[in-house]
């Protein structure tokens, strides 16, 4: 490339209100660990130019077109049921935006130092393991066609930082429809002021629901958002995904999955499965994560309740009504999410949706008794599907719930498309960033990534990766937000 990227600051200049200027911190002898080629074509940029030094310099934000301005975003948030007034990227940067196919794509880099909102006692930086980490999941979670951030590089920066132990640290290069969450409108509604309000809900409708109609925007807003959250729990829960810090700030306007260090992966199905070593009361269980996303929802609403009320310097709405509308748009998630998960189910299982209500949750019901493993269920359906064979050792009321579905002809070309082989198995995603951070060996990274990338098509070369932990070490296994 003969000149930088044409990266604009959009949100940094329509709302100075809601950002600090940050500058990252200098990375003494930075290193590109991994590079995601396909997303970067996709954004139009160059993968070979990013790989020069001036590309990497362009990632980390320290080269910027004159037209961008790296910025830290304020947010509030309630963290696990406790209000914060004040949040922000405390070690993240926007550091712009690009245009693609007339729709804005943030830039974000996380681990970039500290900023205006970092925390008494952060630094602001981060460690190679985690951003590995948000890097293999969140493209992994792409894969299976849930809406998500997406992660375009890892950066060593030169520099190590001390956690348990002296670590290398790193910059996480992150993609997303915007970093506007419900965080950000609790903020403003903090501020009390109306205008800022009615302007942020206006700015979002037109970056994410530009096709959304109502006379009321900051109905129409919360309609679309509580729609689209509904809809990407669903995924969630057919991922068998515990996201693990299901605050306030990780719920994104735009209705995608955002912030992936505590998340993990069922291995036998339970809905009480908490992995968040900071999750001490199981808030954010894997069965929690619909309750606690219309929770948020209602948080969104009372925010947005006086540009409900008062969308307009001439329409006015008592508060009473405007309560009234925004609760009965928050309880439409439940009608939603429901119809999402069984349409989702038997899609799942490839049958027709007639008569099959209760076939998905008598199966969830059959896999709790017999602590399946809820991956290997799923991938190995299509195989069943083919052969109308039921597999050795299955209990009989198990037994009894293959030969209901068998008796329903499922599509086996159907099954084996929508249900994973692969995913980022949590005693997995550990191996492979030790192998990585402690022997420097990314091979074993490369090949799960490759694995939970084409996660629907089955290789010998990955067989092992087919496998789920021990019991016990399911058990035990914790999860970290990851610094």
């Amino acid at each position: 490339m003969t000149s930088l990227p044409n990266l604009s600051s959009e949100y940094a200049e329509v709302f100075p209100e809601l950002v600090k200027a940050a500058a990252p911190a200098p990375t003494p002898e930075p290193q590109l660990v991994v590079l995601n080629h396909e997303l970067a074509r996709d954004l139009g940029l160059d993968p070979e130019w990013l790989a020069t030094d001036e590309g990497i310099d362009f990632l980390l934000g320290h080269r910027l077109p004159d037209a961008a301005t790296s910025v830290a975003q304020a947010y509030a948030g309630h963290q696990f049921g406790g209000y914060a007034p004040v949040l922000g990227d405390g070690r993240a940067i926007l550091t712009g935006e690009l245009t693609v196919d007339d729709q804005l794509v943030d830039i974000h880099i996380k681990g970039s130092g500290p900023t205006p909102f970092s925390r008494p006692g952060s630094d602001g930086y981060a460690a190679l393991g985690p951003m590995l980490r948000e890097y293999l999941v969140s493209e992994a979670v792409h894969a299976q066609a849930i809406p998500t951030a997406r992660a375009l590089a890892v950066i060593t920066t030169g520099g190590t930082i001390l956690r348990e132990t002296e670590q290398p640290a790193a910059v996480l290069v992150r993609t997303g429809p915007s970093h506007i969450r419900v965080g950000t409108f609790q903020y403003v509604r903090a501020q009390n002021d109306l205008e800022l309000l009615q302007r942020l809900t206006g700015y979002s409708l037109q970056r994410h629901y530009p096709a959304a109609t109502g006379e009321n925007p900051g109905l129409t807003l919360l309609a679309q958002v509580v729609e689209h959250q509904a809809k990407l729990l669903s995924d969630w829960m057919h991922a068998g995904m515990i996201h693990g810090v299901m605050n306030t700030d990780n719920m994104t306007i735009a209705g995608h999955s955002i912030d992936f260090g505590p998340v993990a992966f069922l291995d036998a199905f339970d809905p009480n499965a908490v992995f968040s070593s900071i999750d001490f009361a199981g808030r954010y269980a894997y069965g929690n994560q619909p309750v606690i996303a219309e929770w948020n929802l209602a948080r969104f609403a009372e925010a947005l309740l006086p540009a409900i009320m008062q969308p307009a310097d001439e329409q006015v709405m008592s508060q009473d009504e405007a309560i009234r509308e925004a609760t009965e748009a928050v309880v439409t998630f439940r009608h939603i999410y429901s119809t999402t998960w069984a349409d989702r189910f038997n899609r799942r299982l490839g049958i027709p949706q007639a008569g099959t209500a209760e076939l998905g949750t008598d199966l969830l019901e059959q896999l709790r008794a017999a602590d399946a493993d809820f991956t290997s269920f799923f991938a190995n359906l299509a195989d069943v599907a083919r052969t109308g064979t039921i597999p050795e050792e299955t209990s009989p009321e198990l037994s009894t719930w293959y030969t209901q579905w068998l008796q329903l002809q499922p599509d086996a070309d159907q099954v084996a498309a929508l249900n994973p082989v692969y995913v980022p198995r949590n005693h997995l995603v550990e191996e492979a960033l030790t192998a990585a951070v402690t022997d420097h060996d990314f091979s074993v990274f490369h090949t799960l990534l490759a694995a939970v990338t084409t996660p629907y098509e089955r290789h010998d070369a990955f067989a092992h990766l087919e496998q789920p932990a021990s019991m016990a070490y399911s058990l035990n296994y914790q999860t970290f937000c990851g610094t």
